[in-house]
């Protein structure tokens, strides 16, 4: 069975910075495409980040480029969002997501940015 945990959120002043973190099990974690998106209240759920298998290749929303990183460490089975200079507009619940799709979800972990 799949599991993905995220931890790390909560609430962080505007410009201010955070680390989420995602832990995975029930995968062959080292050889799958990580994950994460946002979904903030009254929106869709976007993507902000991904990383492939080995770490060597991230892509970012324009939104956060710049200001947010995704890592992995495949000997912890876990992926990370380092976020930097927060603002007000990062607030949402952030998700981890295994797969290229992506197949499987994280339940989400919050993050609140106040100004």
């Amino acid at each position: 069975q799949v599991q993905l945990v995220e931890s790390g959120g909560g609430l962080v002043q505007a410009g201010g910075s955070r680390r989420l973190s995602c832990v995975a099990s029930g995968l062959t974690f080292s050889r799958i495409t990580m994950n994460w998106f946002r979904q903030a209240p009254g929106k869709e759920r976007e993507f902000v980040g991904s990383i492939n298998w080995s770490g060597g290749i991230t892509n970012y929303a324009d939104s956060v480029k710049g200001r947010f990183t995704v890592s992995r460490d495949n000997a912890k089975n876990t992926v990370s969002l380092h976020m930097n200079s927060l603002r007000p507009e990062d607030t949402a619940v952030y998700y981890c997501a295994a797969g290229l799709s992506p197949n499987y979800w994280g339940k989400g972990t919050p993050v609140t940015v106040s100004s």
